[in-house]
């Protein structure tokens, strides 16, 4: 198994412990694992992205060349990294997002993360975090148990009730299509 993940999204969306959750579930899992991530100048609101790369076996290139996983959130990220996908590639999208042209793969995911975020939990965000859900629920990388353990080691203890929630809403959004 070798997987690669770019996660992309607006600086302050938390696109970058996205990454740290998935690098920590793989090595949790006894995964070979590798992280980047970069983002603009602008502290917030900038686009931000961050690479993850999964493996059995030892990782011999730490660049995310075609992810097998793209996903954005935001309009800017989307146009910005969703570049050299494959075929094979998953891009998964937030549902305000035009879907660019240029992707190369027809496997688009697209469901109402931000949305979800505002309405059914209040907080924006958890977008993130409904994010991981989504991926979870597309993927058979890790089970659920193994990546809710990873999201709750890594947020703060007041507020795991909220981001357990916002993990099964995003678990609920692709499960309703299926």
């Amino acid at each position: 198994m070798y997987k690669e993940f770019r996660l992309s999204g607006s600086g302050g969306q938390g696109v970058i412990l996205m990454g740290i959750i998935l690098a920590e579930a793989g090595v949790a899992k006894g995964l070979e694992v590798l992280q980047s991530q970069s983002y603009g100048p602008e502290a917030r609101g900038g686009a931000s992205k961050c690479d993850v790369i999964l493996s059995e076996e030892t990782i011999d290139f730490p660049v995310v060349r075609e992810p097998d996983f793209f996903i954005s959130i935001t309009q800017d990220s989307a146009d910005k990294h969703g570049h050299g996908l494959k075929e094979s590639s998953v891009a998964i999208f937030d549902s305000g997002i035009d879907i660019p042209d240029h992707l190369g793969t027809k496997n688009i995911f697209v469901y109402p993360i931000i949305e979800t975020a505002r309405t059914k939990l209040g907080k924006p965000i958890t977008a993130n975090i409904i994010t991981l859900g989504v991926i979870s629920a597309l993927t058979d990388i890790f089970s659920q148990e193994e990546l809710l353990k990873a999201i709750l080691s890594r947020v703060p203890k007041e507020s795991e009730g909220l981001n357990k929630r916002a993990f099964h809403e995003g678990i609920k959004l692709v499960n309703r299509d299926a």
